[in-house]
């Protein structure tokens, strides 16, 4: 009997085993998701930048034309409620304080740029970096935060050194850049080993707790990301971003033909 129980015994897994495991697979389901959430928050970062690169000389166009519009109906009718609505069109699009700043390359001091102008004008410009970076970047990008990052580190000198890596992997990858990302796996490769020892079951517990912890801090910034306006745009087209902003654009232009057409009735 007590050779029985010592191959059963033997044989049963020991508890913090199992908790270990458990640790493992929450760390790289957190790492997964962290991964989605830092992806789709450079894809918003990215398309809001281009968003008003792109198509806020067409906006302006658009507010130019709705206040011309509304001062020339004031100006036929003498009504002063089209007269007070001309007045609100006009303060709306004018410019303000610092603009030049805000817009940067865009907007100078005597008006849009030439890359602004062309937006308007259908001549060549130069294209605006894409919203969602290359494949091959967005693969270098994931295999490094999944072995290099903060969360899998069991001490926090490990975890500084994962820190301040991950920090660049990111900066890397919002610019697009493939080569920098290929230097730092190559860096990554080189370096120490995470150091890996075997963790009591309170060190455990503690660590599925703030797992936990993390994966609901990410799901709030997550859904504020889902639910910004930026977000949902992005969510109408989540596998071609540039795309929809080609389309936004298109829809605006043909908004300005028809305002110009609008104003010319108006003023012919």
């Amino acid at each position: 009997m007590s050779v029985d129980q010592g191959v059963d015994g033997g044989s049963e897994e020991r508890p913090e085993a199992r908790l270990d495991q458990a640790v493992r697979v929450a760390e790289q389901a957190l790492i997964e998701f962290e991964i989605a959430v830092e992806t789709f928050r450079v894809e918003v970062e990215n398309f809001s930048r281009l968003h008003h690169q792109k198509l806020g000389p067409v906006y302006a166009r658009l507010d130019e034309l709705d206040a011309q519009i509304a001062e020339a109906r004031a100006a036929r009718s003498g009504d002063p409620e089209d007269l007070r609505r001309a007045q609100e069109a006009r303060a709306a699009v004018m410019p303000m304080p610092g603009v030049e700043e805000l817009f940067h390359d865009w907007v100078d001091s005597d008006g849009l740029s030439a890359e602004a102008a062309a937006m308007l004008t259908d001549r060549p410009v130069q294209p605006p970096k894409r919203v969602r970076p290359s494949d091959e970047v967005r693969r270098l990008y994931r295999e490094l935060a999944r072995k290099a990052h903060p969360d899998l580190a069991r001490d926090e000198d490990e975890r500084k050194r994962r820190e301040e890596f991950i920090t660049r992997v990111n900066a890397a990858y919002a610019r697009g850049d493939e080569g920098l990302l290929r230097d730092l796996s190559e860096e990554w490769a080189a370096g120490p080993a995470p150091e890996s020892r075997l963790s009591e079951s309170e060190e455990l517990y503690a660590r599925l707790e703030w797992l936990a912890q993390r994966k609901e801090m990410l799901s709030v910034v997550a859904r504020e990301l889902e639910e910004s306006a930026i977000g949902a745009m992005l969510r109408m087209a989540p596998d071609d971003p540039d795309r929809l902003l080609e389309e936004i654009a298109e829809q605006l232009l043909a908004q300005v033909a028809e305002r110009e057409a609008e104003l010319a009735g108006l003023v012919g």
